[in-house]
């Protein structure tokens, strides 16, 4: 996928005193101030740091357009229509309330079709209208190759909006003149930590689920990045961010991109409106002395832009930096039409 595109719609306003700029703490006072969230044992209560709140930029709409590797065909009563790679893929979308674009004919050219439950995480299966097709096939991001994969869930492997993420990520990597220590959290197949090692940085990657470490680990392998630092650990989220906070552990760029509800491995409840602010405030504690970036994305929630927003912006008071929030979109290739996915917040150093 090319460099997705950012289109700033809003406003962006400084913070209220220059003073609390995080570049301005150092050594023992840079990690008092992140120690302000207290150990999230409990994960139903959180402390309010003390301090100007960071600046903020809302709203800020981050675009992915179609290319080569991935396009968003068309959309429309329900569904859309994607080319990823060599195949054209039919999935549910409920934020398609618009009418097609394209004739019938052109969705009757599917490969795939996700059939069944159209819930965002029921169980479905999958049609397939020319000729069966196997499991996984081989995808491609930006030059790194993957493997996609039909899943009884309706993913494939990706979330192709997510560049926009990446590209920024990748340029902070790259441009930091350093080693960057990246945290993946809830890291699904692994495409943003391969993007992440392919540029230099050490990675650690944690989800709950060891199918998709798995299946993250394969990838790394057809994207010729075995050499590369990744840790891959199969665990609670939440507990991991605990017990870094414990160990003291840092990092310089941390991906938060939580279900609305999931479990961990030995059964462990995840509820995001529940247990978000607690991990957000341990995200905050582990963010090394001089961090590039805390990105926190949501789906399939119903709650505005402006919740994450502002809960970013809370925890982070005294941080200094600026907070983004937004929506993620993909510009649709038929009409030139919107279609957003998810919301996201993330607080950058400047």
């Amino acid at each position: 996928m090319k460099q997705p595109r950012e289109r700033r719609h809003g406003r962006s306003r400084a913070p209220a005193k220059a003073g609390a700029e995080r570049a301005s703490s150092s050594g023992k006072a840079a990690k008092a101030e992140r120690r302000q969230v207290p150990a999230a044992a409990e994960r139903d209560r959180t402390v309010r740091p003390s301090g100007a709140l960071p600046a903020e930029t809302v709203p800020l709409i981050l675009e992915v357009n179609p290319n080569a590797d991935y396009a968003l065909l068309d959309s429309g009563d329900g569904e859309k229509l994607e080319q990823y790679g060599p195949y054209r893929i039919v999935r549910p979308e409920g934020q398609a309330l618009w009418a097609r674009a394209l004739p019938a004919a052109e969705w009757a050219a599917a490969d795939a079709i996700f059939t069944g439950d159209t819930d965002e995480e029921g169980m479905g299966r999958w049609r397939f209208p020319k000729a069966p097709l196997g499991e996984t096939w081989p995808m491609r991001h930006d030059g790194i190759d993957y493997l996609g994969r039909f899943t009884s869930f309706r993913h494939v492997g990706v979330f192709p909006e997510q560049a926009s993420h990446w590209a920024d990520m990748e340029a902070r990597i790259r441009s930091a003149g350093r080693t960057v220590r990246v945290l993946n959290l809830f890291g699904y197949t692994g495409l943003a930590s391969l993007v992440a090692a392919r540029a230099g940085a050490e990675v650690t990657h944690v989800d709950a689920s060891r199918k998709a470490i798995t299946w993250a680990r394969e990838n790394q392998e057809v994207a010729g990045l075995a050499d590369r630092p990744i840790r891959w650990i199969c665990e609670d989220a939440a507990k991991f961010v605990e017990r870094e906070v414990r160990r003291d552990r840092q990092y310089d760029i941390i991906l938060l991109d939580p279900p609305a509800y999931g479990r961990g491995p030995k059964g462990e409840v995840w509820q995001l409106f529940e247990h978000l602010p607690a991990m957000v405030g341990n995200c905050r504690a582990i963010l090394g002395e001089r961090p590039l970036a805390l990105v926190l994305t949501a789906y399939s929630i119903r709650s505005s832009f402006f919740a994450i927003h502002t809960l970013m912006r809370d925890a982070l008071a005294g941080f200094g930096g600026r907070v983004e929030s937004g929506e993620l979109v993909i510009r649709e290739k038929a009409a030139g039409r919107a279609l957003s996915t998810s919301l996201f917040s993330r607080w950058v150093p400047k």
